[in-house]
């Protein structure tokens, strides 16, 4: 590992291929590291964001087996943005479909953000094929959640919230989910672009403790913009497809499990008050509070928690 970064260095994958879900979805999947290491899943965020080659970065490749997918309708897998056969129940099942196809017994699950979701809802779903989970910046998708991300956030970017408001006609600002669902969904790109558009990079600019431009720029990306926004609004108008706060409700299902929760301090896309509800809840579970952090699991101080924990379990198989 280098001393500039907490990350490994860059790797390439070995083995890729798609999955077939027996609908119109087939799901890049990806595995990099040592073919008979520690089976490790990594979670994508967003939904819709799709995954990217830093990602393989967290593990040490001497010692992990990195699986990398792409959830329905982003980045490699298709159709890109297709949001019909798309629910977090169809998530759950491509995730376990390919544990299946390349063999794997039990993995240890790592998501952040909507990935910290859905990572939760497949461990309460499959708890005997989770061997650990590495949860960050824990969004448990309520509704409370959701209000917040699109108008309470403005607390502390006033900026960034405005420019999202102010790009739907003051008539409809009442419910911007509801007037950015409607733009998203429709077929015109002159109409779905530039809403795609202002939604990424508007999440990305509230991601970080301080400014990252290039993370602007890579969300701002008419492919990932499009993915991104309109997966987003699809699973927040739907309440992610779950009954409410299943995730909390279902926790004694997943207490055996090793797991860490890492959370930065001025998280203001997922606050810290959901992970600090999850870590009452789930007292068995190690939780990291990173104190000069925001979202972004490549913030330095988060990044460091997330591969240490990594290291840790790959010697020990425990957070502790």
């Amino acid at each position: 590992m280098s001393d500039a970064t907490p990350l490994y260095p860059p790797i390439t994958p070995y083995a890729s291929g798609m999955l077939d879900t027996g609908d119109i979805h087939r799901i890049y999947w990806e595995t990099s590291g040592t073919p008979d290491g520690i089976p490790v899943l990594f979670v994508h965020g967003g939904p819709g964001s799709g995954t990217s080659p830093t990602q393989r970065r967290f593990f040490d490749p001497a010692r992990y087996r990195i699986v990398l997918f792409d959830q329905r309708g982003c980045g490699r897998s298709t159709p890109h943005g297709e949001l019909a056969d798309n629910t977090t129940p169809h998530l759950i099942a491509d995730m376990e479909a390919l544990r299946r196809e390349l063999g794997i017994e039990r993995w240890l699950v790592f998501g952040g953000s909507w990935g910290s979701t859905l990572a939760l809802a497949y461990a309460e779903s499959h708890s005997e094929r989770c061997s650990g989970l590495v949860l960050r910046g824990i969004f448990l998708c309520r509704k409370s959640e959701i209000d917040w991300f699109l108008d309470g956030i403005r607390a502390f970017f006033p900026e960034a919230q405005r420019q999202l408001a102010e790009f739907i006609p003051e008539s409809e600002r009442g419910d911007l989910l509801a007037a950015y669902h409607r733009r998203l969904l429709d077929a015109d790109p002159a109409i779905h672009q530039p809403a795609a558009h202002r939604w990424a990079t508007f999440e990305a600019s509230c991601s970080t403790l301080l400014p990252n431009p290039e993370l602007i720029a890579a969300f701002g990306s008419d492919k990932t913009a499009l993915s991104l926004s309109r997966i987003e609004a699809h699973y927040f108008v739907n309440n992610i497809f779950l009954p409410d706060n299943s995730l909390l409700a279902h926790v004694d299902r997943i207490r055996s499990i090793p797991a860490v929760i890492v959370q930065g301090r001025y998280d203001a896309v997922c606050p810290i008050v959901s992970a600090d509800e999850l870590a009452r809840a789930w007292p068995e579970a190690r939780y990291v509070i990173v104190p000069d952090a925001g979202h972004s699991a490549f913030e330095p101080g988060i990044a460091r928690e997330l591969v240490a924990a990594c290291d840790q379990f790959a010697q020990t198989g425990a957070f502790d």
